[in-house]
């Protein structure tokens, strides 16, 4: 809840879910936020349309996703910006950035590693890291996957490395 509302705060971003009320239990917590209608998530958005996009939707995409870093401007880290966590409003092609379940208050000095990212696979972050480059990273991975229709594996990280990766239409 205090991520959602510090995210929110400050220059607006309209690419970030509004949390409209909360409300304390005993037990648990309830979250009233904004439900763009119509919308999907990006993952069954992507599915929808043959499981990729174009250059053109990606680049879209990735600008209203990007323009969501309000978020590091306002100190928050997402840590877990994937097709699952972006509603696209497939009339307006409009994105928010939801579930901030993950994410964590930015600090100037590295984060110590806290879980095997379960979106990451075999990527399992081990000691420090920076917020700000993890999530250029994740955004990486994101377009990645928009264009190309899947998780990048270590074979397309090495090929990518060593200038030698390659698909047809891109």
């Amino acid at each position: 809840i205090g991520l959602t509302l510090k995210a929110n705060k400050g220059p607006s971003a309209p690419e970030i879910i509004k949390l409209l009320d909360w409300q304390e239990e005993t037990d648990h917590y309830i979250m009233v936020k904004e439900r763009p209608f119509p919308c999907m998530d990006l993952l069954s958005f992507m599915q929808l349309h043959g499981g990729t996009f174009n250059e053109s939707t990606a680049r879209h995409i990735m600008r209203q996703v990007v323009h969501a870093k309000i978020c590091s401007e306002n100190g928050i880290f997402h840590w877990d910006i994937k097709p699952e966590n972006l509603l696209v409003n497939p009339d307006t092609m409009e994105v928010k950035l939801i579930d901030f379940g993950c994410g964590a208050l930015m600090k100037k000095i590295s984060l110590q590693s806290l879980f095997w990212h379960k979106r990451i696979l075999s990527y399992k972050f081990t000691g420090k890291y920076h917020a700000k480059p993890t999530t250029v990273w994740s955004l990486g991975i994101l377009l990645f996957e928009m264009v190309c229709g899947d998780f990048p594996v270590a074979e397309d990280l090495y090929m990518t490395a060593a200038k030698i990766w390659t698909s047809p239409g891109l």
